[in-house]
């Protein structure tokens, strides 16, 4: 097959052009005659297509065999990458042991066999490749390494690399005084995939080493590792942008609107960015800490670039934009200590022994668990109210992350155990209701 070498005249022109068209196509049409519609081929083509068929039931028994290893071993993240790995491999690694032998056999028989070679060669490149990719934990650049490296491979197996190497470096842009080619996106992306690869790797050994260090807070731990992850991308960004020799000064020309498209598009997210950055070095809020803001009463479990994860007793995440927690009022119930005082109000009858009854209440509040000693809780007498005399028992606890109203609870079963252990009345509500004579009038006498 003729192709045309782009260094002659543009490409665009090449591609536009009529006669070019019919050059390539009067080649396809002869390498089609020549090499693919002959006795040889056809055969290794049937060859191929036979193995193919056969293969696939041969391979189900050992696919079960490793999805049972991958469901045993699921809890072991290595051991289940090996046995998924070996699974996806079953039927193209038993494909090519058929065309293994058939090469073999096709060789002694003197059958010319391109066809068969070159599948043979295609699909034991991409046996080799899945096998490797079980190094990377990540499903999605596992993938793309596997596709893009069996993709290299099949354009050198086929010999065309060279030629779509030139070809793809000829379509090219201008950006400022840089000129910039669709190889040169593809080398940048390659390299910028590889480096955030090597960067996500070293995050996470270094995340694990922050996390374990108990001299550092948890909202320096995690300022620290988003202030890392944002270093280690943009280190890796420039540094691709540097191996493949793009002029960084050639950005300039698109600085000003990516500046503008920031300050209009992205200003919401740019805030919760800035937001969480003055949450952490402040350390108003931090993992662990017990929160009210506007409906929202919760545990904080993680600071994140855009929003505070919090979740309630219900078990329910909110994920509150970090632009909120500093514009709004919030309550945070832990945040220089873990003192927190709670009021309960009590009523007892107007005949019960009023003093009885706050030595009972404080009684039961030494008797659960969750309430402190110091401070000692208090009862007092709060009002005369329209059907009991009300009491208000004031108690602190130091664990307002475990909930309130499980000690709440607590707390009222005791003092209704005691109040009934010595007959300490607690009212419900009563009216008393006076009619008079004079207003109901004489009833009609029945005849």
């Amino acid at each position: 097959m003729v192709i045309v070498n782009s260094t002659t005249e543009p490409l665009i022109d090449q591609i536009t052009n009529p006669d070019t068209w019919a050059t390539w196509l009067d080649s396809f049409q002869e390498w089609l005659q020549s090499d693919v519609f002959i006795l040889d081929t056809l055969i290794c083509l049937g060859i191929i297509l036979v193995a193919a068929t056969v293969a696939r039931p041969l391979a189900t028994r050992p696919q079960k065999q490793f999805q049972i290893l991958i469901e045993r071993e699921s809890r072991f993240s290595v051991l289940d990458r090996l046995w998924q790995s070996a699974r996806d491999i079953s039927y193209p690694g038993i494909w090519l042991l058929l065309l293994w032998i058939s090469v073999l056999v096709t060789e002694s028989w003197g059958i010319t066999n391109t066809s068969l070679v070159i599948t043979t060669s295609l699909l034991a490149a991409w046996v080799i490749i899945e096998s490797a990719t079980i190094l990377v934990s990540s499903h999605f650049w596992s993938r793309t390494i596997a596709i893009s490296a069996w993709l290299l491979a099949a354009l050198n197996i086929l010999g065309i690399l060279d030629p779509t190497i030139a070809f793809l470096d000829g379509v090219s842009f201008s950006l400022g005084q840089a000129t910039i080619s669709v190889l040169t996106i593809m080398q940048a992306l390659v390299t910028l995939g590889i480096l955030l690869w090597l960067s996500a790797i070293a995050g996470q050994i270094t995340e694990s080493k922050l996390k374990s260090a108990r001299n550092l807070s948890p909202s320096i731990q995690v300022l620290t590792i988003k202030f890392m992850r944002i270093s280690l991308s943009a280190i890796a960004f420039i540094m691709a942008l540097a191996i493949v020799g793009v002029d960084l000064t050639a950005f300039a020309v698109v600085g000003g609107a990516v500046g503008v498209g920031i300050g209009f598009g992205l200003q919401k997210i740019f805030a919760n960015l800035i937001s969480g950055f003055i949450l952490l070095m402040d350390k108003s809020i931090k993992p662990g800490d017990v929160i009210v803001v506007a409906d929202y009463y919760g545990r904080v479990d993680a600071l994140t670039a855009r929003y505070v994860s919090v979740t309630t007793r219900d078990g329910v995440e909110h994920l509150i934009p970090n632009e909120e927690l500093i514009i709004n009022r919030v309550e945070n119930w832990s945040h220089s200590h873990n003192l927190l005082r709670l009021r309960q109000i009590v009523g007892v009858h107007y005949k019960a022994d009023v003093h009885k009854a706050i030595a009972l209440c404080k009684e039961a509040a030494a008797e659960t668990p969750r309430i402190l000693d110091d401070p000692a809780p208090n009862c007092l007498m709060k009002e005369f109210g329209d059907s009991s005399v009300n009491l208000e028992l004031r108690y602190w606890i130091n664990d307002p992350m475990n909930g309130r109203a499980n000690v709440t609870s607590d707390l009222l079963l005791r003092i209704w155990d005691k109040f009934h252990e010595h007959n300490i009345e607690i009212p419900y509500p009563q009216r008393d209701l006076h009619l008079r004579s004079s207003d109901i009038g004489e009833l009609p006498r029945e005849r």
